[in-house]
């Protein structure tokens, strides 16, 4: 279908956190939402056109093999919408290919649009449930889309979502390498089965996760976030978590996982007065290793945020 004009639709502003999902035990399942974010405005134009700032501009702004503008126009093409151009204006917080849901975010983003443009009227659980069929798996979707920390399980498309709010005084730091890691390079290094001594290590430790989170059992955090799963595996091509991990127990550091798929690590710290302390144990820990950048952070408690109201039905 042919780019066309529609009637003028008021312009929409979104604001989608960064996530980090799995937290080491909840593979596929479980996610937080963290305060730094995509922020994306964008208004009804005679051509398609993109004004990028903040973090990976460069592939934020680009016009071609753009997954927001991909997704948007895929979305209005099935639903037998004709396509709306759009000028957008783009903030980026979200690192790209590092495990902090900088995909989740943006389908979400193209999602939205394409409700908003082309008149969907979907409301808030279909657009999750599209996000999930789009993303393939529905932890970081979940989180973005409704923030705090979430355990998420499908049935059939529907996808359905236990939410707490994490403790107020816990802290983050991300971890993050110079270098980016594609998700499918990280999923292609995981084996086709487990022994079942790895699985149940694993429901042990999920379990008592979303309980941690909801009572704020950080004493919990150590056993809860351990895996059997994935990390091991993905240990090799992601150097610096075997280095972090015997952090866990001190310097403040309730816990440390993979961020998503990696290469990011995700360290979890008891309050604001211990991060110098976590800080300078994780620069001693990965010196060997090349400049990390040490991002820190809060879990973003309200999910994405803007002119929602504008696209619900």
């Amino acid at each position: 279908m042919s780019e066309a004009r529609m009637p003028s639709a008021v312009p929409l502003k979104l604001r989608l956190p960064a996530t980090s999902a799995n937290l080491g035990s909840g593979f596929d399942a479980v996610a937080v939402a963290l305060d730094f974010y995509l922020e994306v405005e964008a208004e009804a134009a005679a051509e398609f056109s993109i004004a990028a700032t903040g973090r990976n501009a460069d592939r934020c702004g680009r016009l071609e093999d753009n997954l927001v503008l991909e997704t948007y126009k895929d979305l209005l093409r099935k639903n037998d919408r004709p396509i709306v151009p759009l000028r957008i204006q783009m903030k980026n917080g979200i690192p790209l290919a590092m495990g902090c849901g900088s995909s989740a975010a943006g389908r979400l983003a193209a999602i939205a649009l394409a409700v908003h443009f082309g008149r969907l009227g979907w409301g808030s659980q279909r657009i999750l449930e599209e996000a999930y069929l789009l993303e393939g798996h529905p932890d970081n979707v979940a989180a973005c889309w409704l923030g705090g920390f979430v355990a998420a399980a499908c049935e059939g498309r529907a996808v359905k979502v236990a939410q707490v709010a994490p403790p107020t005084d816990w802290r983050v730091i991300v971890v993050l390498p110079a270098e980016q890691l594609p998700t499918s390079k990280a999923r292609a290094v995981l084996p086709a089965s487990y022994p079942l001594s790895d699985v149940v290590s694993n429901l042990q430790a999920v379990s008592m996760l979303g309980l941690a989170f909801a009572q704020g059992r950080g004493d919990l955090l150590k056993a809860a976030m351990s895996d059997r799963i994935h990390q091991p595996y993905r240990a090799p091509i992601c150097p610096q978590l075997p280095l972090l991990l015997p952090l866990v127990g001190k310097h403040g550091i309730l816990g440390a996982a993979l961020s998503g798929a990696g290469p990011a690590v995700l360290v979890i710290v008891a309050d604001e007065g211990s991060l110098e302390q976590a800080s300078g144990a994780i620069r001693a820990a990965v010196g060997q290793l090349e400049e990390l950048e040490q991002l820190v952070c809060r879990f973003e408690l309200g999910g994405t945020t803007g002119l929602i109201e504008a696209m619900l039905p």
